[in-house]
């Protein structure tokens, strides 16, 4: 059982020490302030009252560190859900919502057990991107109606009747209100642009909460919306539960949006620090922390991408960090809950529109859009079902045609040719392929990687593992593929990344033998600009001699 549930926690608490628990603090210190401006306006955003983003930040929080397989990963409210959450809560009320996750919770413990954490990987990127994009912008349209005060009814849950209502209703827009949203926005992006290291969403707030009181602007706040905040978690309890054979699709959805965010995230922080995290661990985690978050009147939860990465670049060496995070917010709500009432509306919805700007990953959005036209296929349909009817059926309908497509992918690059020739030869016969490495002399220095077969995402996580078997780097790096006939998406973000990899390193990465098709993958994704013309060689031979030239340069004296 060890090996398909081991909390990472138990692994690190072996060699731990003074320095690694000072970091943690302070990485789950820092953490635990930016996060309780966002799992309030999570919740806001998701339809249901702001302490229960706070309480789910903080049971989740806690849990998913204490139990899960990541070393770092900060668990909570995210704006991922804030879509399906939202939807069910509007047709099924909250106590749907608990009835969904406690289900999602039971799902997501499974798929751990049956080990379907390693599955996860073989989402095709155009998919995950498609999706992802779709909540960045339904997100965006929910923020609409704070941002600019307008007064409204009942808004509709579809798109385009919301945005209708939008235009419909702009002359009541709030010129105080506005400029509160605006402001916030403002001060994130300032703060972020010359001081990153600072927390610009919680400062907005608190400079937007300031400006209002100073200047006793009539506009609406958490408090006047919501009434007071409690400043205590509730005691353990569940409301009246009644179950709906309906809720098994939503619930699904939550288990499956739970799973891919929580190991992307997970992903996302291997690759910042190193290490690899333990998917079927960290996915009964997120199960037993979801269900404990119905306990305390919580929404659903999953790793939170953005103050996972956060924790890393504060230092964070354990899952202590996310555990002092949750602390951290549960001081916040005994201590300053009275002030959070204070908090314009709006303010929180400039902090959710720079959240789902973060979301929209627009530049793999254009990348993908000027790849193939399979990939693009993909990515706009996923894109397109997310906002206009459902995050299930897009996830399930995108998954699908990738299939489809890469099975007609597979199709046309398959080849079938006559080897009667062949089978009569001599069996002494001895023919060397001419094309061979073997043949060829690597200078020192010079590592060679090649790529058989499409490059597809189902090997990319093969491709990651081989590269990562490098010990140290090499000042040369030779990525030889001249027997891929076929790129997807995938491929050429991971080819991205080691290239971001390489030039943090100084090694020098040089393509061999590319195809026509790769290669006009390459140049329309922006990738063949991005390393360089002159490292995309015909052959081999070309490419070892443009090496050896990289080579001498670097060993010339100055």
């Amino acid at each position: 059982m060890k090996t398909i549930y081991y909390p990472k926690l138990l692994t690190e608490l072996k060699n731990y020490n003074k320095e690694k628990l000072f970091a943690d603090l302070f990485a789950g210190a820092t953490v635990g302030v930016i996060a309780m401006p966002l799992a309030i306006a999570f919740a806001i955003a998701s339809g249901v009252s702001p302490e229960r983003g706070l309480f789910t930040a903080i049971v989740a929080g806690f849990l998913i560190s204490l139990l899960g397989g990541s070393k770092v990963q900060i668990g909570g409210p995210t704006g991922a859900f804030v879509v399906i959450v939202s939807g069910i809560v509007i047709q099924y009320g909250y106590s749907g919502l608990v009835v969904c996750t406690l289900m999602a919770g039971v799902l997501l413990i499974l798929f751990g057990v049956f080990r379907f954490g390693g599955l996860i990987k073989f989402i095709p990127f155009p998919v995950t991107t498609g999706f992802t994009t779709g909540i960045a912008v339904v997100i965006f349209s929910t923020q609409i109606a704070d941002l600019f005060g307008l007064k409204l009814g009942q808004v509709p849950a579809e798109f385009l009747e919301k945005w209708e209502m939008y235009v419909t209703h702009f002359g009541t827009l709030s010129l105080p209100t506005l400029a509160i949203g605006l402001e916030t926005i403002a001060v994130i992006i300032f703060l972020r642009h010359y001081f990153p290291k600072v927390p610009g969403m919680l400062v907005g707030i608190i400079v937007a909460t300031a400006t209002a009181r100073f200047l006793h602007l009539d506009i609406v706040t958490i408090g006047t919306r919501f009434g007071a905040l409690p400043n205590v978690l509730p005691h353990p309890s569940l409301p009246d539960l009644s179950f709906n054979v309906h809720l098994f699709k939503p619930a699904f959805t939550i288990a499956l949006l739970a799973a891919i965010e929580s190991l992307l995230s997970a992903t996302v922080a291997d690759g910042m620090m190193g290490g690899k995290h333990r998917p079927n661990a960290e996915l009964i985690a997120q199960g037993v922390a979801n269900i404990a978050c119905m306990f305390f009147g919580g929404i659903p939860a999953t790793g939170a991408i953005a103050r996972t990465a956060t924790n890393v670049k504060s230092g964070a060496r354990t899952p202590i960090a996310g555990m002092v995070h949750a602390v951290v917010l549960l001081l916040l709500l005994l201590l300053l809950a009275p002030v959070a009432t204070l908090i314009p509306l709006s303010a929180l919805a400039g902090v959710l529109i720079v959240v789902s700007y973060n979301m929209s990953e627009m530049s793999h959005f254009i990348s993908i859009l000027r790849s193939s036209a399979s990939d693009s296929f993909v990515l706009l349909i996923t894109f397109l079902l997310t906002v206009f009817v459902d995050l299930t059926v897009a996830v399930e309908v995108g998954i699908v045609l990738a299939a489809f497509l890469f099975v007609k992918r597979m199709a046309e690059v398959t080849n079938v040719s006559m080897i009667t020739a062949e089978l009569r030869a001599d069996e002494d016969d001895t023919r060397e392929d001419v094309n061979s490495i073997e043949t060829r002399q690597v200078p020192a220095g010079v590592e060679v990687f090649e790529v058989n077969g499409p490059f597809f995402f189902g090997m990319i996580d093969t491709f990651k593992s081989t590269i990562n078997g490098l010990e140290k780097p090499v000042p040369v790096l030779i990525i030889r593929i001249r027997k891929v006939l076929s790129v997807d998406a995938t491929a050429i973000h991971a080819l991205r990344e080691l290239a971001h990899r390489c030039k943090k390193e100084n090694t020098h990465l040089i393509f061999s033998g590319v195809h026509a098709q790769p290669l006009l993958a390459f140049k329309r994704s922006g990738l063949l600009d991005e390393i360089g013309r002159e490292n995309f060689c015909k052959n081999i031979d070309i490419a070892l001699l443009h090496a050896q030239h990289l080579l001498a340069k670097l060993h010339k004296p100055a």
